[in-house]
């Protein structure tokens, strides 16, 4: 409602008064309902597990709540501030994301779009709101008969206001209001996505350090190996064969140091590049932690709640509620259309009247109707574009869902196999380095051929690669469930610690 200072304005009796409550109060008829669907969710498009998993844990997500509440319940701010922290141990990788959640251009670019979408929703709610304007005009003049005349006009004036009467601007400011939050959604999984790609890239530098160090290692054993097996065909005791089969193990190790050196350096920019400034060395990691030392596991119990308010999905949401108003919009242009052109004031021939109660009051009002009878389909077309467009906006929000569950189901698949691998892997390694250390010192005695030390010494390198791929694999994974989950997983060990 529209409060008009009448007491700034001369108190002359009159229609003046009148006219200038008139205009405040055409606010008034702005306050009708919108002929936009009532917004309703369907059901879930999950499959049948999932949705007796949902059941059984009794989970009501926010994002399945009343289009009002949802968006009462959001903050015009961004969520910069994710709970990551309690996820990322290690303090160096915390640096490093701090730094890329500060600096990343990209990320940058995703900010500027949500600055964009909030100036656009301002700009189309001022719609909802009439353009007062005052103005103080002078004129004077002489006419034929010698007389000088001054009039001096003070007005309070509305220009071109459309009265919301089915509430068209409301659909429209509500549809551009959840094409923000759309937007504020869709940098807080950008936000997220930022944090699993810097773990991510920052422990594939890792691996590459530790395969790095895994062959410099094989490399120094494998000469040393190498010049054994020389020394014992100069005595006779080797053949020119075990020399060759011991020279394709250094060189092989050879080969991999080239590979790492230049992987390790691509992994560098690569991280360089999503940091967005120049690297301390300290916060680079030279091999790969333990995961206890790295990131948080999953924790027990992890309500399916989480899945629903990935930002993602919620961004997609916005937009499905964004095209409900669209419609409201569509059909509202099938009928009559008020517009309102007013002004109130006072006149006066001396300029000192205006403010000391000598003047009297001058007003217009020009209200115009305008109903459409003839556009040659363009309403109707408009109307079926935008039920269209909202088909296609509920399609796409089924599909986040699906796609959401599909992924996190991805991610715990490989959650509840990789600790058998590892541990298999491990015991691998284990059983191939004493395996290669029995046969090596079974041909230095003399007992066993050279090729069987060979044979065990490219197991143990084979076996110590993988087991290095099979540790990134764990930890990216744990990153990974992370992102999925749209951060969930951080947010619950925050409340967990709170606790």
């Amino acid at each position: 409602m529209l409060n008009v200072p009448t007491h700034a304005l001369p108190q002359t009796p009159g229609r003046g008064r009148v006219s200038l409550l008139a205009i405040a109060g055409a606010v008034l008829l702005t306050g009708c309902s919108t002929l936009a669907p009532d917004y309703t969710r369907t059901a879930l498009p999950l499959a049948d597990d999932w949705r007796a998993e949902l059941a059984a844990q009794n989970a009501t997500p926010a994002s399945v709540q009343s289009s009002s509440q949802s968006s009462q319940g959001l903050s015009s701010e961004l969520a910069t501030q994710l709970p990551w922290q309690n996820f990322i141990k290690d303090p160096r990788l915390a640096e490093l994301i701090e730094l890329a959640l500060s600096n990343n251009r990209s990320l940058q670019q995703t900010l500027a779009d949500v600055e964009a979408a909030r100036a656009t929703y301002r700009i189309q709610r001022a719609d909802l709101f009439p353009n007062l304007d005052v103005g103080l005009n002078g004129n004077r003049s002489r006419l034929a008969s010698g007389v000088k005349e001054t009039n001096y006009q003070a007005e309070l004036g509305l220009s071109g206001y459309e009265i919301d009467l089915f509430g068209k601007n409301r659909s429209l400011s509500a549809a551009q209001m959840e094409a923000y939050l759309a937007t504020a959604a869709t940098a807080k999984a950008a936000h997220i996505a930022l944090i699993s790609e810097v773990a991510n890239a920052w422990l594939t530098l890792a691996a590459d350090n530790s395969a790095l160090t895994l062959a410099q290692e094989t490399m120094a054993n494998a000469e040393k190996t190498l010049a054994i097996t020389r020394k014992r065909l100069e005595l006779g005791v080797d053949s020119q064969v075990d020399v060759a089969s011991a020279e394709t193990v250094y060189h092989r190790a050879r080969a991999d140091i080239a590979l790492y050196t230049s992987q390790v350096a691509q992994d560098t920019n690569a991280l360089r590049l999503l940091v967005g400034e120049q690297l301390n060395e300290r916060l680079l990691a030279t091999a790969l932690p333990s995961s206890a030392t790295l990131v948080s596991d999953v924790p027990a119990g992890l309500s399916s709640e989480v899945l629903l308010q990935r930002p993602d999905v919620l961004a997609v949401e916005h937009s499905l509620k964004s095209a409900h108003a669209n419609i409201g919009v569509a059909r509202a242009a099938y009928l009559p259309s008020l517009s309102l052109t007013a002004n109130g004031g006072v006149a006066s021939s001396v300029l000192a009247d205006i403010f000391s109660g000598g003047a009297s009051t001058i007003w217009a009002i020009s209200p115009s109707i305008t109903l459409p009878i003839f556009d040659g389909g363009a309403n109707s077309a408009n109307l079926a574009y935008s039920k269209a467009q909202q088909r296609k906006a509920l399609a796409a929000y089924e599909y986040a869902i699906q796609s959401a569950f599909a992924e996190v189901a991805d991610a715990l698949a490989r959650r509840a196999t990789i600790q058998e691998q590892l541990d298999a892997e491990q015991a691998l390694v284990a059983a191939a380095s004493r395996s290669y250390s029995l046969s090596l010192a079974r041909y230095q005695n003399g007992v066993d051929s050279f090729q069987t030390a060979l044979e065990a010494q490219r197991t143990m390198y084979s076996a110590q690669q993988s087991l290095i791929l099979t540790r990134q694999a764990d930890l990216d994974n744990r990153i990974t469930l992370y992102r999925v989950l749209g951060g969930g997983l951080a947010a619950h060990n925050s409340e967990q610690g709170e606790g």
